[in-house]
This record gives C-alpha cells, sequence and structure tokens, in this order.
C-alpha cells in the first residue's frame, strides 16, 4: 500500500473477525513500532504483546469494559519506560517518553492496516489496572492499547474536520 493512501485510508476499528494474526505479520508492525522516531534515540517505549485470553480480559476490565479488545486475537500495549531516558530528567520522563511511544503506536497503526489488519488506538483505560494485569515495573508506564485483528465492519467515511491548520507569515 502507498504511504499517503494508508494515512488517508486508515480508521479505527472496533469489530473483528475470529481469525488468527500471523507471526510473520505480528514481525513487522512490531518491527515498524521500533524503526519509530525516538529522543536520543534511547527508544525509552517498550511494547506488550498479549495472545493470552484471560489478560486480554483483564485489559477490558482495565480499559473500561471496551469488549472489542478482547475479540482479538492480539493486543499490544505501548508503554513508556522511565529508565531508558533517565539521562534526560524530567522533560524526558514527562514528554519525550510520550513522545516515543505515540510515534510508536502511529507506526504500527498504520503497519496494521498495510497488511490489511485493522486496530483502533485505546487511550481510555486505567492505567493501574492495565500495569498491575501487565504486572510492570514501576518504570514501566502503559500509555496506548493497541487490539490488532481481521477488521469485520465497513469504514465510514470521515467526517469533515475543523480547521486546524494556520499559517503564520
Amino acid at each position: 500500500m502507498e504511504l499517503f493512501e494508508a494515512i488517508k485510508e486508515r480508521r479505527s476499528i472496533r469489530k473483528f473477525c475470529d481469525k488468527p494474526v500471523p507471526d510473520d505479520m505480528l514481525d513487522k508492525i512490531i518491527q515498524a513500532g521500533k524503526a519509530a522516531p525516538s529522543a536520543g534515540n534511547l527508544q525509552a517505549r517498550d511494547f506488550f504483546v498479549v495472545r493470552d485470553q484471560a489478560l486480554k480480559e483483564k485489559l477490558v476490565k482495565a480499559a473500561m469494559n471496551q469488549r472489542f479488545i478482547g475479540q482479538v486475537p492480539v493486543v499490544i500495549v505501548i508503554c513508556t519506560n522511565y529508565q531508558a531516558i533517565e539521562s534526560y530528567g524530567d522533560r524526558g520522563r514527562e514528554l519525550y517518553t510520550i513522545q516515543d511511544s505515540a510515534a510508536s503506536a502511529q507506526n504500527m497503526l498504520l503497519a496494521i492496516h498495510g497488511l490489511g489488519l485493522a486496530s483502533c488506538w485505546v487511550g481510555a483505560f486505567d492505567e493501574k489496572a492495565a500495569a498491575a494485569a501487565l504486572d510492570l515495573p514501576e518504570h514501566i508506564r502503559p500509555a496506548a492499547i493497541l487490539p490488532i485483528g481481521w477488521p469485520d465492519q465497513e469504514c465510514r467515511e470521515r467526517s469533515k474536520r475543523r480547521d486546524d491548520v494556520h499559517f503564520i507569515k
């Protein structure tokens, strides 16, 4: 798929088919996330790949019972890693790790779409519950949940967006 087509056509999908995601596709998605830019190339983000149904159900509960998270073959939880960014102090911890995670999430979403799969960037979740479900150490903070599977819904046309581009001369 051509890059600009993928950017324009990607949609958030919340309904999935009951079909596994092949390991080679999952590897391409992870590699896309790892290829994202990061502050100082410190890569202050970690990816947790979840296939276990009981663990996915814990993530469903952490995400305010968004059931579709438990109905996909695989979920990737993208987390910030404070330990990896220590040399950048507070700004690194409070901003750069979030930026690193967000860049990885976007790369992954485009890779998912380009492979014919679907996902939805889930940001609405209880961080403490998600961290407990994954048994994360304190220096790792969940930032985004990406449920990944084969789409089982038609994509709707995106609505017109507000004029949010401002050119300053």
